[in-house]
């Protein structure tokens, strides 16, 4: 970026931020709150999710586990079961650890730096310093798509955002317009570029910051930010048995490494002697974030009494039903497959 091309006034930007927030922030329930806990769990639900698509899981979340006590004493599964449908089921997992963190490192009240927030399993840089500027007045900015995107069309700055280095140079860039008030900042410009600043078909008509932005005067909007480092998807083949007998069928539960870490799953093996008992399969694609799933699941329709009996004893496999099936998580296709099959 070519440092004489911006304006040699960077503050009034911040104050411009701050103004249009205050009579543009949207109306959100943890926008009423200072509980850092609250804000802590808002900021792992909406990293991966729209506002629009999560907020009744963050109302369902915080209902049944309000303080971070709640938490930590809650059964891993039933956090997952009430993370359901907001998928990433790893960040449910770490902001349970976590919560026992809080517990036991800091006798149950959440850490009010920055650099022990961020000590937190699961918290990154920019968790940490949303937390801190909003329930403490920290004043690290809170740096993530949204910021790489007003701030690298407003300078028209053709930094490379997939870079090691980016989140270090747009937090220093962000420190030529941040104001006082660093948690309205950090709420303003995730606002801006959720609602305003998109990433396609932006509204610059409507954004309080065109008369300064570089790339709305050049025309050059699209063009930022600059990406060039893409990660290619990795093609995965996944083989399920749904064995299933008299409307019940078999589970278990996975381990924490590789993907769906925790979630319930069916069987991937099956004995010989259930071979004969297979009365056709589905595929299934699935898309996760860098790997595209293509899931085969073979239909296992079990008559006989005793091969059930010996397979469920040879692997502790679980029983389950489709009403059971619903105090459990599964990976969204099995769960579609679950519910399809006893249509």
């Amino acid at each position: 970026m070519e440092k004489d091309n911006r304006s040699s006034d960077f503050l009034h930007i911040g104050s411009k931020i701050l103004e249009w927030y205050k009579n543009n922030a949207r109306d959100l329930p943890f926008r009423q709150t200072k509980d850092p806990y609250k804000i802590w769990i808002c900021e792992i639900v909406f990293q991966q999710t729209r506002i629009n698509q999560g907020l009744n899981h963050y109302n369902n979340f915080i209902k049944r586990f309000p303080d971070v006590k709640t938490l930590a004493k809650a059964d891993e599964n039933e956090v997952l079961l009430y993370w359901k449908g907001l998928g990433y089921y790893s960040r449910a997992i770490n902001i349970h650890k976590a919560a026992q963190q809080i517990m036991n490192d800091y006798h149950g009240i959440f850490p009010n730096q920055y650099e022990e927030i961020l000590k937190l399993k699961g918290v990154g840089k920019y968790t940490a310093a949303a937390v801190s500027s909003i329930c403490f007045d920290g004043k690290m900015p809170a740096v993530d798509g949204n910021f790489y995107r007003v701030l690298s069309r407003l300078f028209a700055d053709d930094f490379d955002i997939s870079n090691s280095k980016a989140f270090t140079y747009f937090s220093e860039l962000a420190a030529l317009v941040m104001p006082e008030n660093m948690g309205d900042f950090n709420q303003a410009m995730m606002d801006i570029g959720s609602e305003i600043c998109k990433p396609k078909n932006p509204l610059c008509g409507e954004c309080p910051l065109n008369k300064d932005c570089l790339a709305f005067s050049t025309q050059k909007v699209s063009a930022y930010p600059v990406k060039t480092k893409k990660v290619k998807a990795e093609d995965l083949a996944l083989t399920y048995y749904f064995v299933h007998k008299n409307g019940q069928f078999l589970i278990r539960q996975r381990g924490d490494d590789f993907i769906w870490k925790k979630l319930f799953e069916f069987p991937d093996t099956i004995s010989s002697d259930m071979k004969t008992f297979i009365t056709g399969s589905k595929t299934v694609n699935h898309k996760l974030t860098h790997k595209n799933l293509s899931i085969e699941i073979w239909n296992v329709e079990v008559t006989s009494e005793k091969i059930w009996n010996d397979f469920i004893a040879e692997k502790q496999y679980l029983i389950t039903d489709v009403e059971g099936s619903h105090e459990k998580s599964f990976p969204k296709p099995l769960e579609n497959y679950i519910q399809n099959i006893f249509k």
